[in-house]
């Protein structure tokens, strides 16, 4: 049975009711507390299977077996993951993507990039198929909705190289609920694979669906970037070690046992449809461990994924300038653990 998806009022109360859950989850500290190294990370959203390897490898204790205490603070409506831990309000974060690491170092905020989950891009352009858009010229002069946490940039990397300007569409930032799409207010919505394309198939037949995706314009754009303020990364890299290898155990029992997965994160946010929290589990692994993940293991970091990502939002003017990529992004963390912890 469909369950609707909370509006963004009650987005924001189950962000503060998560908060008390998940901090009061890690405030129980063992005996040996003063040992660990304090630590918090910043998801990108609420509390979903997106985020399993996170959450159980916090209940498996693994990040307190590698020194840390680690606080998973839930992202939400307006926040920005890539603020939060510039600022050092947060230790690590899960950000939007290589579109927002480039986007922030574009306006200088001082973060590193130390691994990717997502090895392709993770979401689409929804519209109708009998409906008046057909191709991206189509989009001039409709309605788009997208996340203004890096979606949007892709999307106004996609529309440049077709030649259209971001004026010529009216693009608005997206709600929580896919309502407005389905009831027609809506001409394309932002959808990801495992999340809103799930629900908006529960609603309308998928036959009755036509999609816009990156790589069939020739790009990729891989996004859930893990990251760290610089400062981080160049005076704890010991810190940043051990949080990758203990987040990889969790990732690794997450697929490994996904029904246990899925019960440590609905333990933390027990509103949640389990048969969606399954669908987004599965749809999170084939995600994670593409391209050349599947050799080199999850957090792999494609160089080359991120070049060609970086030249392409430089050359339509999504980013300013060019990024010293060597900095905005570090590979040395997740090589540093063997290549059997990174792989399944």
């Amino acid at each position: 049975m469909y369950k609707p998806m909370p509006s963004r009022r009650h987005a924001f109360a189950a962000l503060a009711a998560v908060a008390l859950t998940v901090g009061s989850l890690t405030t129980a500290a063992p005996a040996v507390a003063e040992t660990l190294t304090k630590a918090s990370l910043r998801l990108k959203w609420l509390p979903q299977a997106q985020f399993a390897g996170f959450y159980v490898a916090l209940a498996k204790g693994y990040y307190k077996a590698e020194g840390i205490d680690l606080a998973i603070n839930p992202g939400g409506p307006n926040l920005l993951t890539e603020n939060l831990v510039a600022t050092g309000a947060d230790t690590f974060g899960l950000s939007g993507g290589t579109d927002s690491v480039f986007a922030a170092r574009d306006k200088s905020l001082p973060i590193i990039c130390i691994g990717v989950s997502h090895q392709i891009t993770p979401f689409v352009f929804v519209t109708r198929k009998d409906g008046p858009v057909k191709t991206l010229q189509d989009f001039k002069g409709k309605t788009v909705t997208t996340w203004f946490t890096g979606a949007n940039h892709v999307l106004n990397g996609m529309l440049a190289k077709e030649g259209i300007k971001a004026d010529e569409l009216k693009i608005q930032p997206q709600q929580v609920s896919v309502t407005p799409f389905v009831d027609g207010n809506v001409d394309v919505i932002t959808a990801t694979y495992y999340n809103e394309f799930y629900t908006i198939q529960s609603r309308m037949p998928k036959d009755t669906l036509k999609t816009f995706v990156a790589e069939d314009y020739g790009i990729t754009f891989p996004r859930d970037t893990l990251i760290v303020a610089e400062t981080t990364a160049k005076e704890k890299p010991d810190l940043v070690k051990a949080f990758l290898r203990a987040t990889l155990k969790g990732w690794k029992e997450a697929f490994a046992d996904p029904k246990g997965a899925v019960d440590t994160v609905m333990a933390v946010a027990p509103t949640l449809d389990r048969s969606q929290q399954e669908f987004m589990l599965t749809e999170v692994k084939r995600l994670m461990t593409a391209g050349k993940a599947a050799q080199n293991g999850l957090f792999w970091i494609d160089a080359d994924a991120v070049k060609t990502a970086h030249d392409f939002f430089l050359k339509y003017g999504v980013i300013s300038k060019p990024l010293d990529l060597a900095i905005a992004y570090s590979a040395s963390f997740i090589e540093s653990v063997p290549p059997a912890e990174r792989k399944l």
